[in-house]
């Protein structure tokens, strides 16, 4: 396991408040292939909030996300798109697509792009 994937689950509570502001809930289970052994980190989501779990609910998760490990590394350091991956096959999701609408909002942008509403509210105060 690597320490940006170790990072990213460690950030996901602090971040949710500003993050998950809809109303959303429910269990995604994010499994880590490597060969032939599989890790399970469970991610359980509500407005405003996000638990990491590494044990298994009680109840059966929502969605499943299952990516190789060092793909998931390139998407949680802005590496690759999640939903590129899933759309070629890469990763494969099932369940509740809210879910995964919602993690995607926790992976970084791509290093060296920005936000094109940033670039336009900066050309309006040089404007201005």
């Amino acid at each position: 396991m690597s320490e940006a994937i170790e990072r990213f689950f460690a950030s996901l509570p602090a971040r949710a408040p500003a993050v998950l502001r809809s109303p959303i809930g429910g269990t995604l289970r994010i499994d880590l292939a490597d060969g032939n052994r599989t890790e399970h980190w469970y991610v359980t989501l509500a407005p405003g909030s996000a638990r990491v779990s590494r044990q298994e609910e009680p109840r059966p998760p929502d969605a499943v996300l299952t990516v190789g490990t060092p793909l998931f590394e390139r998407l949680v350091t802005g590496r690759e798109a999640g939903l590129a991956v899933v759309l070629r096959n890469e990763a494969t999701f099932g369940g509740h697509v809210v879910l995964f609408l919602a993690l995607r909002r926790f992976l970084p942008d791509p290093p060296g792009v920005r936000d094109p509403r940033e670039t336009a509210r900066e050309h309006a105060r040089r404007s201005a």
